[in-house]
């Protein structure tokens, strides 16, 4: 029988990516959600089996500038106090945060890059725990408190809280796994502004793709197959 997913989009490039053959494969049928796009209803994360909220460039908090922050947010803490499966990566991660009450705004630092986490107990207990000495790609510059009942699993120095879990099937990523290496050509391309406005040389980032990425997609598959994987123990 086949399994619904929806993956929230919010910009055309940062997609599933190393995601979607693993979901595939799990017998799910995968529809993106356009967001700004395509409008949020109460039920538009409900029904289906899985959702996943992608990253993009903006924030939570800007609700005036962008009006379907809100709808989302509510959409997204319908699904999670229903307790479904959800992964929130980066934006989505944040997206979750706001959902449950916790507060989400800029950090001291754009994290942009590859960079090594440091896994709570918690975190080396979970499917995270092979990114133990895995330098993953980070995307970001806003940070999100723990919200409460959540249990963190990593940090860095800069961003105390770079995942976070609520039960085992709704999991928070503040970096990307999904990344599929020849297809970062597309996020320097997208995100020319803020590495501009960042001073982040794009062949500083590509050639730490170029070194760190085809590992990365190795370990990065393992962890999100694993997550995977405990939904569908879950779901029975």
């Amino acid at each position: 029988m086949t399994k619904s997913c929806v993956a929230v989009r919010h910009v055309a490039f940062e997609d599933l990516g190393l995601l979607g053959p693993l979901v595939a494969a799990r017998g799910y049928d995968v529809r993106y959600h356009d967001a700004g796009i395509e409008p949020f209803e109460a039920e538009t994360l409900l029904g289906p089996d899985l959702v996943i909220v992608l990253g993009g460039p903006i924030g939570v908090y800007e609700t005036e500038t962008y009006p379907f922050i809100a709808a989302e947010i509510a959409a997204v803490r319908a699904r999670i106090h229903a307790n479904k499966p959800i992964l929130g990566i980066c934006l989505g991660a944040q997206m979750m945060a706001a959902a449950l009450g916790a507060r989400v705004a800029p950090g001291p630092v754009k994290e942009i890059g590859y960079a090594l986490l440091t896994l709570s107990g918690a975190g080396r207990r979970s499917v995270l725990a092979p990114l133990v000495g895995a330098p993953v790609l980070h995307w970001h510059g806003d940070n999100c408190e723990l919200p409460t009942g959540c249990e963190g699993l990593a940090s860095t120095a800069a961003c105390p809280v770079q995942a976070f879990v609520r039960t085992p099937t709704q999991l928070a990523l503040q970096f990307h796994l999904e990344t599929e290496p020849p297809r970062f050509e597309a996020w320097l391309v997208g995100h020319t502004v803020e590495l501009g406005k960042a001073g982040i040389d794009p062949n500083k980032l590509r050639s730490e793709a170029r070194a760190l990425g085809p590992a990365l997609r190795e370990i990065g598959r393992n962890v999100l197959a694993s997550w995977l994987d405990t939904v569908a123990s879950a779901a029975g």
